[in-house]
């Protein structure tokens, strides 16, 4: 593109912007690629595929991963479509609680602001802490014993995880605050090493094993690890498997949370949100069919938990273990970094509009045009909601954190499907952006809406039978507070709307508008968008 382009592009994305109502404030200098690459980051199949594949396999099996991962893919792309409209016809930082707030009003976008914020901090929180597990465990083959911190035994695993997890949280902290060209440069990297690490496991896990599954156990295989009876399966314990698809495709609204610092913006975040979804799908459904066909040791796989270190290590020797977490740490570093990123832009517009207390620091910009205070307070936020990860459960398993997973999971698609609810209401009046759906958008968006539903239902169920509050072997432990979350989220924004929130949030139908106006005048009146075909 030449230097008249890139000048042009860029006074169209500015226009754009003061027509919602804003400035330009954060520098634009991200590329469509880099756009992607944020979300294709976030979404990593190096991480969710790696961190969560036991939850599918011990509620499942086989079948929850060979079939459900295609299946539970088509479905998000019907949220990611409906997404990406309305990233294209609205491209702020604020993204998803904005476009609610544009098409339903001051509250929608209060609610939907809240719930997107919390499963950004359950994602921060998550993907750091997984990458701390699985450096752990790096640390563990290799026999590391270093300033008192001995990886090799299990004396200490907890507090071990947890100082690599804040190691992790402050590398990306200082990434994100002192460089956003270098975020997308790294996150252009990543999607090159996620394409070419995968490809390198692939190959591993085909040639290195000496035995594999057949096409039956991987595609037919059912097992039920969950406690719950055989006659649960399939309308109870198979679903919660769904779990590892869910988790691993989220985030990829970080394409619009970015979108005031890209170039083109109204076609690129479009196209960023869905297509990461649809390339993640793909791959991550290669690699995780390669880590089951490396499972023919079914026995020793589920006496290791079901994880997929449990399929690496019973499939072939610790050299090639090392080798392959070596892949997935080094994916799941840039998973963190990015997911901080697209946390703290979603913070910094949820302040600029009022909606979070002391919003006037949390806006504050460093001289790289980061919003570093945001950066910083996203990252303390995720530190304390991780810290019931010091304490597990009898097994010493770190119960708080994979509760932490389905939080993260139900506040972002809750947040999600919202304004994809607001604009199927809205129907042939919706104001279309240059990537649309068209007349799609009917059957897409209820699609989109009642799968979601099913979800947040799904996910709120009880795990395990010593989480069901009326058995006699219930055990607190093991309880699933995420229903709890929604309640504890709905109740903490309601109050904090009549404390003070209905004042201080300011509506992007009804606010700026003068400002808005103002840039108007300076600018040259802000492009028209065309009609769907």
């Amino acid at each position: 593109m030449s230097t008249a382009e890139q000048a042009g592009t860029a006074n169209a994305d500015e226009k754009r912007l003061a027509e919602l109502g804003y400035k330009q404030e954060l520098k634009r200098s991200w590329s469509g690629f880099q756009n992607f690459a944020i979300s294709f980051t976030i979404i990593s199949i190096l991480a969710g595929c790696f961190t969560t594949y036991g939850q599918a396999w011990n509620n499942g099996g086989p079948v929850a991963i060979s079939w459900g991962w295609p299946i539970i893919c088509l479905l998000i792309l019907t949220v990611a479509f409906s997404m990406a409209e309305l990233a294209s016809s609205f491209p702020t930082a604020g993204a998803i609680y904005w476009w609610s707030a544009r098409l339903g009003g001051r509250t929608w976008g209060w609610y939907t602001g809240w719930f997107n914020l919390i499963g950004l901090i359950g994602v921060v929180a998550s993907v750091d802490y997984a990458c701390a597990t699985f450096l752990n465990a790096v640390l563990g083959l290799y026999g590391v014993n270093i300033f008192g911190l001995n990886f090799a035994d299990d004396a200490s695993i907890l507090s071990e995880t947890f100082i690599l997890f804040v190691i992790i949280l402050l590398i990306h902290i200082l990434v994100n605050i002192f460089s956003s060209p270098l975020v997308g440069r790294l996150n252009s990297v990543s999607v090159w090493w996620h394409v070419l690490g995968v490809a390198a496991i692939v190959i591993v896990l085909i040639v290195i094993p000496s035995k594999h599954a057949s096409l039956d156990f991987v595609f037919t295989e059912r097992i039920n690890n969950s406690g719950f009876g055989e006659g649960m399966y399939w309308f109870y314990v198979l679903p919660l498997g769904f779990l590892l698809t869910m988790y691993t495709v989220t985030g990829y609204d970080a394409s619009a949370h970015v979108s005031e610092e890209t170039e083109n913006a109204s076609e690129a975040a479009a196209k960023g949100v869905w297509r990461s979804v649809f390339y993640s799908g793909l791959i991550g459904w290669i690699v995780l069919l390669a880590i089951t066909f490396a499972a023919a040791d079914a026995t020793a796989v589920n006496d290791g938990g079901g994880t997929s270190i449990a399929v690496f290590e019973a499939a072939m020797s610790s050299a090639w273990v090392k080798f392959i977490l070596i892949i997935s740490v080094v994916g799941q570093l840039f998973c963190g970094m990015s997911c901080l990123t697209s946390a703290s832009r979603m913070t910094y517009a949820f302040s600029r509009d009022g909606a979070i207390p002391g919003h006037r620091i949390w806006t504050k910009l460093n001289h790289h045009r980061v919003p570093y205070m945001s950066v910083i307070f996203m990252g303390v936020v995720a530190f304390i909601v991780t810290l019931p990860a010091l304490k597990g459960n009898a097994d010493g398993f770190p119960v708080a954190f994979f509760a932490i997973v389905s939080i993260a999971v139900i506040g972002l698609y809750i947040a999600y499907v919202i304004p994809v609810f607001l604009r199927w209401r809205q129907g042939a009046s919706y104001e279309r952006g240059p990537w649309n759906l068209g007349n799609n958008y009917k059957w897409l968006n209820p699609i989109a809406v009642i799968w979601v539903a099913l979800c947040v239902i799904i996910f709120s169920l009880p795990f395990t039978p010593a989480a069901v509050p009326w058995a006699s072997d219930f055990n607190w432990s093991s309880f699933n507070y995420a229903p709890a979350m929604v309640i504890a989220v709905i109740l903490f924004a309601t109050i904090l709307w009549f404390a003070g929130g209905r004042k201080t949030f300011h509506s992007p139908a009804e606010d700026m508008q003068a400002e808005a106006h103002e840039l108007e005048s300076e600018l040259g009146a802000p492009p028209k968008f065309p009609e769907a075909p």
